[in-house]
């Protein structure tokens, strides 16, 4: 009897052990690309930077939030008629599925100034090289992590119209 429950209470251990290594293996995979790693090439980044698809719904939440992407700020959105403070400084978003794609759309997400040049005022979303005068507690630091990216991404390529 006592052989049994140890048996018993062996396969339980291993078979926890089993599933945390898979835990942890999955968790690894879904993990985003550093921002280091990140390569821009002739515009476009090919590869998303998680493996976990994009959802739009988050996108347009972090699109307007003014504490994350704070697109909104900057750039008018028909979708986002409702809410206020639309900037005029970058071009409208409206339609913006039809020029662009979503390789197109990350690499202008992660590093706008590598795909249009330094004198575009749109920030990197996810560099860690964001230019001078950054405070002390950003440095080093990215706006949005890879899913937010992602997210966007996947709410952008929504507006065809």
């Amino acid at each position: 009897m006592k052989k049994a429950i140890y048996t018993i209470a062996a396969c339980a251990l291993m078979g926890a052990t089993a599933a945390s290594n898979a835990i942890s293996i999955n968790a690894a995979s879904a993990n985003p690309v550093t921002p280091d790693k990140v390569k821009i090439v002739d515009g476009e980044i090919k590869s998303p930077l998680t493996n976990k698809p994009g959802n739009a719904a988050d996108g347009r939440n972090w699109f307007a939030n003014r504490k994350l992407g704070n697109c909104l700020a900057c750039h008018a959105n028909q979708d986002m008629s409702k809410k206020p403070f639309h900037g005029e400084i970058g071009p409208a978003v409206d339609a913006v599925a039809t020029r662009y794609s979503p390789a197109q759309l990350r690499a202008i997400l992660v590093n706008a100034k590598s795909v249009f040049g330094d004198q575009t005022i749109m920030p990197g979303f996810y560099t860690t090289d964001a230019g001078q005068r950054i405070a002390k507690k950003f440095k080093g630091k990215t706006i949005l992590n890879g899913q937010q990216v992602e997210d966007i991404i996947a709410y952008l390529m929504t507006l065809k119209k």
